[in-house]
């Protein structure tokens, strides 16, 4: 749910369910790694409440789509960390397949 003027779309707050800091804090992140944004923050309105409300204010490009574009770049974000882990435990298992077979 976003909750915001709809004479100046460069300043919202999103209201997401089902999210908790570790969504948030990884949005919070990646926004304020966009030259568009003027401030970012997040907060948990209640600790048993499973909601997290983001904050966005933009130098001007309608806040839900600088949200928009940071969902993406977390999701390539996650995507490159995957690929590197996975990529990571197939060397490992494979260097220890070769040290076994050295020692027979």
């Amino acid at each position: 749910m976003e909750h915001g003027s709809h004479s100046d779309q460069s300043k919202s707050t999103f209201s997401l369910a089902d999210e908790d800091h570790t969504f948030a804090n990884s949005m919070r992140f990646t926004l304020n790694q966009d030259p568009r944004v003027t401030f970012c923050g997040y907060s948990i309105p209640h600790p048993s409440d499973n909601r997290v409300n983001i904050r966005v204010q933009t130098t001007g490009d309608p806040a839900r789509e600088v949200l928009k574009d940071a969902c993406h770049d977390l999701m390539l974000i996650c995507q490159h960390v995957r690929s590197t882990f996975d990529k990571a435990i197939s060397d490992f298992k494979k260097s220890e397949t070769v040290e076994i077979d050295d020692s027979e």
